[in-house]
């Protein structure tokens, strides 16, 4: 049997995609007698395209008009049962939409969080870990309810040194105060068996809804990972490659819908290197719906002033990952800033060096720059090699 929201897609071509009615329909379970008007603006969409996707799912049977829009009894059967909304705080999920940041009322979370984050492990700079505060893990989680998508998801993390899954499953316990609710999931992949064992601990000891898996992104990702998740976390190696990387076995995580959201954080970059990454997101086929400045705060990154920014992008019907397969270029900083490499125009076959002894010092200037042969933007990497730097007159090859 369809559910209500794709029995309602079936009439309505919207942009926005499948996650547009979901919101409305969470909307009518969340504010019974709600208007269409007040619809319209909590999902951003327009008056009488709120109309008509409140028209489809009352004919769906979800929805009724009574002293304003409110869920039928199965509709709001359906929100528990599937979503797992039973339970639910609502006094405490409305004030969260509405702060910008976490309120007292998860003190005791905050606490938590805290004496876990005093205890992970150490970061590995060779693989460019760097620690966020706890209090920025939880503002993520927290970004992700905002955004509709934490209750009743499957969300990955791609990558988690910054304990964001811990951050989710603890903000779940708090919503969701007399328990059972075990609707939402969460996956964790990294490389670093250090995080995943420590995650591991903690799900089983306070009962999260978190499984883990150690992947090396580069390898590629399993098949039975792809199309399963609604979105995901990832804060990458700041390098071009690296973010391109991450983003891109994360979308092939995603399942196969338009408007569904990638919380990618990232350090605040030169205009150049922005143009770059933006180029990449177009390639990718993704949108940027928001980004927060200085969202992220780190323990010790001067490197990048303790602070990167978030990006919630969102695919398009035209979303495909940038590296589909195994992955070969220079990843992590250290690699990037100690190779040459050698790129071919996809479109030309004309090669370029690139690195601190190239032609070119970056790829992300290559991408803006163009092919000097042809002017096309897309290139792939043929061949690689270290090269020796100087530092403090002495030649290494760290």
């Amino acid at each position: 049997m369809k559910s209500y929201i794709e029995q309602a897609s079936q009439h309505i071509r919207l942009q926005e995609g499948k996650q547009a009615i979901e919101q409305l329909l969470v909307e009518c379970y969340l504010n019974p007698g709600i208007s269409t008007k007040e619809l319209a603006r909590k999902t951003l969409l327009p008056t009488p395209i709120a109309a008509a996707i409140k028209r489809e799912l009352m004919k769906a049977g979800a929805l009724k008009q009574d002293r304003g829009v409110r869920c039928t009894p199965d509709g709001a059967a359906w929100m528990e049962n599937i979503y797992g909304y039973a339970g639910l705080d609502r006094t405490l999920f409305r004030e969260l939409l509405q702060e910008t940041k976490w309120n007292e009322k998860l003190q005791d979370v905050m606490a938590i969080l805290r004496e876990l984050f005093s205890l992970r492990p150490s970061v590995n700079v060779q693989i460019d870990q760097s620690k966020c505060t706890p209090e920025t893990s939880l503002n993520r989680a927290i970004l992700c309810l905002k955004q509709h998508a934490l209750i009743g998801k499957k969300i990955l993390c791609v990558g988690d040194d910054d304990l964001v899954s811990v951050s989710i499953g603890l903000l779940l316990q708090k919503l969701f105060p007399s328990g059972g609710h075990n609707v939402t999931k969460v996956q964790v992949l990294d490389i670093d068996e250090r995080f995943l064992g420590y995650i591991e601990t903690i799900a089983k000891e306070r009962g999260l809804p978190i499984t883990c898996r150690r992947l090396d992104l580069r390898e590629g990702l399993p098949e039975y990972l792809h199309g399963r998740f609604d979105s995901f976390f990832t804060d990458p190696p700041y390098t071009l490659q690296g973010m391109s990387l991450f983003v891109s076995r994360g979308i092939q995580a995603l399942k196969r819908e338009k408007g569904l959201p990638i919380f990618l954080s990232f350090a605040h970059k030169a205009p150049s290197f922005m143009l770059a990454m933006q180029r990449e997101f177009t390639r990718m086929g993704l949108t940027v719906a928001a980004n927060f400045p200085r969202f992220n705060a780190y323990e010790g990154a001067e490197m990048i002033a303790n602070r990167s920014q978030m990006f919630i992008l969102r695919t398009t019907d035209q979303t495909k990952p940038e590296y589909p397969g195994t992955f070969a270029d220079a990843l992590y900083t250290g690699e990037v800033n100690q190779t040459l490499r050698t790129y071919r125009c996809k479109s030309c076959s004309r090669e370029v060096f690139v690195g601190i002894t190239g032609e070119i010092a970056t790829i992300e200037q290559l991408k803006n720059e163009g092919c000097a042969g042809c002017g096309h933007d897309t290139f792939e990497m043929v061949a690689k090699k270290a090269v020796l730097r100087e530092k403090m007159g002495e030649p290494l090859t760290d």
